[in-house]
């Protein structure tokens, strides 16, 4: 039988450790195609480049397997994989990560990760953002792997909801204290920000963005709760940012007319 095609890309750089764990996993279950950006593109979203010319080169970081970098987002790297790479082929699955770094909660609004994983899913392509809590250089990808391969096995095997995508975050813990996987909903929570204000050598002002994670939602089948109790969490989220809950209450506006006034 053929082999399912599986697009690889990150936020995180094509020679961070997390892309190469991900590569390990997916290249036991199909064929395998690597767009990936030449430098990190951490909180990009879902950011594309429209003023600057977008380069793309063949990399060799990879053997065996066809890989590409791009001086663009990781939008522009899923973009370009199936306008310019794929040339009409469609992937089977796209996986983006392994983050280093949390995406769960609010994250997957910033997330360069998630929002490659998103692209993909416009496309019509089943896609999955993994992240590990880790967020140091060396991070250890092996516990995680083992559940990498039954959630993209499982994608790839079942299919996905037309437009959706899985987020999914990792906890950072050893094979034996990972106690499974929880498929949940995205917790409310929410960065409270602060700018540290400095000079640079000429006595500008310049500032950088620091802040703290607040979760004030207490529910037991939230990503936040899973990963703090032990859990991998798999959120299933969509491009769709509808309110449909707040549709009732403007619902007024629908009638309203200035002519009528």
């Amino acid at each position: 039988m053929k082999k399912p095609l599986i697009l690889v890309t990150n936020d995180d750089g094509i020679t961070a450790p997390g892309i190469n764990a991900l590569v390990d996993v997916a290249k036991s279950l199909g064929e395998v195609v690597i767009v990936a950006p030449n430098s990190p593109q951490s909180g990009m979203g879902h950011a594309i480049t429209i003023h600057d010319p977008i380069r793309l080169h063949k990399a060799k970081v990879f053997k065996g397997i066809e890989a590409f970098e791009c001086s663009g987002t990781p939008v522009d790297c899923v973009k370009l994989a199936k306008n310019v790479i794929l040339k009409g082929r469609v992937p089977d699955l796209c996986v983006s990560g392994i983050n280093h770094g949390s995406n769960a909660s609010i994250n997957i609004i910033y997330s360069g990760t998630l929002s490659a994983a998103m692209e993909a899913s416009l496309e019509g392509i089943p896609s999955i953002g993994f992240s590990l809590l880790d967020y140091a250089y060396n991070a250890d990808f092996n516990p995680c792997k083992p559940y990498l391969k039954k959630i993209m096995k499982y994608v790839l095997e079942k299919g996905m909801m037309e437009g959706s995508l899985l987020n999914v975050n990792i906890p950072k813990l050893t094979a034996e204290e990972i106690k499974g996987i929880r498929v949940c909903r995205q917790a409310e929570a929410r960065w409270v920000e602060e700018f540290m204000e400095n000079e640079d050598p000429r006595g500008q002002k310049i500032y950088w963005l620091t802040g703290k994670f607040e979760n004030e939602d207490n529910g037991e089948d939230t990503d936040v709760w899973a990963l703090e109790n032990g859990y991998i969490s798999v959120v299933p989220s969509m491009h769709d940012l509808t309110n449909y809950k707040a549709i009732p209450h403007l619902v007024a506006l629908s009638s309203s007319s200035l002519l009528k006034q």
